[in-house]
């Protein structure tokens, strides 16, 4: 999703007709699982060996024991960031006020709406996954193919989708993501609006100016909820949220800016939000309560615009819809926009000081 009119009144577009199909809110997940979601955590079976790797892991399966481990980022690196004691931004009241007061809504959960997972899917491949070419209509600010993308990664809203249709790929051996906007299939490769290339250990940034899949210009896959997480008890990172407008320019880590608009009470792409402490969270369902924790900690990162405080997770028959329903009890107003310029040591690193 890039910061050009055509692209964002997609978006929205495609959200609102989300809301019109019958969510009880705007891409709000239906209200109880459904027993015939697609087992995308599933792990893959050993494959035999072969130049073309045919067998993949989904979200939740393993890296070979001998690979080293791949985080999401370095632990210093800004989305790691624990800003619970950062000093408010001294226009968050006004921002705030611009988002809106409306309801938190968990953009993922299990099963299907509409014939697709609820949410931004993740293809995790082997080592050795076999690039092709990628073409792409912004190939300025796009990183170069070939990409590692199998023939069936996962496409939001599906094969058939007409929103976003982001592919996030996830090479752990080689501790990459690659992130596709707009995507489909092309000859032996794909196509895609725009993309990106993220070492995901390195704190290097984007150049500034430019896009990727998102429109902040940061990895979506850093911000998303992962069920893995949840069941471990604990987020680690701040989760990607989209608003409905922003201002023009945009706020570190961001690289990006989406918007003309120059009203000062708008937030930019790339602003922290926080939940703030005075809020109760002890009634809410384990799984919402722990996304709730990582809001208050590790704060929210808004990166693109859309439905007012939605947040970006990736689909997993595990999810517990109700609980992730629960979330809709958060309001706007319980949020404040923090200055996180102090965590900066460089505007072209991610890394924190």
């Amino acid at each position: 999703m890039i910061g050009l009119s055509a692209r964002r009144t997609a978006a929205v577009a495609a959200v609102l007709a989300l809301s019109a199909a019958g969510c009880s809110g705007p891409g709000t997940p239906p209200a109880a699982p459904v027993v015939t979601a697609a087992a995308a955590a599933t792990p893959a079976p050993p494959a035999a060996p072969s130049p073309v790797p045919a067998a993949r892991a989904g979200l939740g399966g393993r890296p070979s024991p001998s690979a080293r481990p791949c985080t999401v980022f370095p632990a210093d690196n800004v989305w790691h960031a624990d800003v619970s004691r950062l000093p408010v931004h001294p226009r968050s009241a006004a921002m705030i006020g611009a988002i809106g007061g409306g309801a938190v809504h968990a953009d993922f959960g299990s099963g299907r709406w509409e014939g697709a997972p609820i949410g931004i899917p993740v293809t995790v491949v082997p080592a050795g996954q076999r690039r092709v070419p990628v073409t792409f209509g912004y190939a300025d600010e796009s990183d170069p193919g070939p990409y590692p993308v199998p023939p069936d990664a996962a496409v939001e809203g599906g094969p058939d989708g007409t929103g976003d249709r982001h592919v996030i790929v996830w090479d752990r051996a080689a501790c990459r993501a690659y992130e596709l906007f707009d995507a489909h299939r092309s000859g032996a490769g794909w196509r895609a609006g725009s993309g990106a290339v993220f070492d995901l250990r390195s704190n290097r940034l984007r150049r500034a100016g430019w896009t990727s899949a998102d429109a902040a210009g940061l990895s979506i896959l850093a911000g998303l909820v992962r069920y893995d997480e949840v069941a471990a008890g604990r987020i680690d990172h701040a989760i990607r949220v989209t608003v409905p407008r922003t201002r023009t320019g945009w706020t570190w880590p961001a690289t990006h800016s989406a918007s003309s608009a120059t009203d000062p009470a708008l937030p930019q792409l790339g602003q922290r939000l926080r939940l703030k402490r005075s809020v109760d969270l002890s009634r809410l369902p384990r799984q919402a309560r722990i996304v709730a924790e990582a809001m208050r900690r590790y704060g929210l990162i808004v990166a693109d615009h859309g439905s007012a405080w939605f947040l970006s997770g990736a689909p997993d028959p595990r999810w517990d819809n109700d609980a992730l329903h629960a979330l809709g009890g958060l309001r706007g107003s319980d949020f404040e926009v923090v200055d996180a310029a102090g965590l900066m040591v460089s505007a072209g690193s991610g890394a924190t000081g």
